[in-house]
């Protein structure tokens, strides 16, 4: 596995654990959906890209919400029964087990992470559902996750998987994500799915300034990673899947996490800061 790790570095290479003294990108995620699983090291991340973006909150929630939307459509309409949550970060309300499972009582979710910390969260919290798991590895090395003797037991790749990269991509700043997804996809039956969402930059006038500056801050901060991509980039993140269409009669294309299929008409604008937060779903052909 040397190879592998040399070949997709990472942040999250080394896991924080309950160091205070090291933000963790699962608490700092806590910090912002307002949780109370953190450290100040964490809540110093959320206040810095505040000072840049009043409004740097949205990020985690667009985050969440489309998680919530992306996940009903999967086991309603695409009959999804199997979910590989890639980073899931600490557990909060509507977490993909419960989502899917009040659907599906019988879908199963396992989710990857290399806290410490999230995995006896995790545990704690599902010591009684037999059908949701925890698994302590690194999912910037995805034949660490892949090969991972739990994975393989509690998920059949014979069929169709749901892999969930939902808010995790973007702590991933290197220029060779295409060919880590590629090793996912790879490994994924005819019929799976990939859920999305990552930080946007979208490169207007209007935007472009604003991703930059929360970006800096991200990385420059005690957590390191936090990379605005455009959707070209991002797209490098699906190869060769088919895009689900994002909304009624549009064409299939990466949109903003708050507008793939929102639950109802949007009464209010976003903020500058939703729309540098970008969502896609996608479908790896039938055979």
């Amino acid at each position: 596995m040397a190879t592998i790790a040399s070949k997709y570095d990472a942040p999250s290479k080394v896991p924080v654990g309950v160091d205070p003294n090291r933000a963790s990108i699962a608490r700092v995620y806590d910090a912002f959906l307002g949780g109370k699983d953190n450290y100040a090291i964490d809540r110093e991340v959320y206040h810095r890209v505040r000072e840049v973006a009043p409004e740097a909150q949205d990020l985690a929630w667009s985050n969440r919400n489309f998680l919530i939307r992306a996940v009903r459509f999967l086991v309603d309409q695409g009959g999804i029964r199997q979910f590989l949550d890639c980073g899931s970060g600490l557990p909060t309300a509507e977490n993909t087990h419960q989502i899917a499972q009040r659907i599906a009582p019988e879908a199963r979710v396992v989710y990857v992470d290399n806290d410490p910390v999230v995995i006896a969260h995790g545990n704690a919290l599902l010591d009684e559902n037999d059908y949701t798991h925890f698994v302590a590895a690194d999912i910037f090395q995805p034949q660490d996750v892949l090969q991972n003797p739990q994975v393989r037991g509690y998920l059949d790749f014979r069929e169709p998987i749901a892999l969930l990269q939902v808010g995790t991509l973007h702590h991933y700043t290197a220029d060779n994500g295409g060919e880590l997804m590629q090793e996912y996809v790879d490994a994924l039956a005819p019929g799976s799915f990939v859920a999305i969402s990552h930080f946007l930059n979208p490169g207007t006038a209007e935007h472009q300034a604003l991703a930059e500056r929360m970006e800096n801050v991200f990385i420059h901060s005690p957590m390191g990673s936090g990379r605005f991509r455009s959707k070209a980039e991002i797209m490098k993140f699906i190869p060769g899947l088919e895009i689900i269409p994002p909304g009624p009669g549009m064409a299939p294309d990466i949109v903003m996490s708050d507008m793939w299929w929102p639950d109802g008409p949007r009464l209010r604008p976003l903020s500058q800061v939703e729309e540098c937060s970008a969502a896609v779903v996608a479908r790896k052909p039938p055979s």
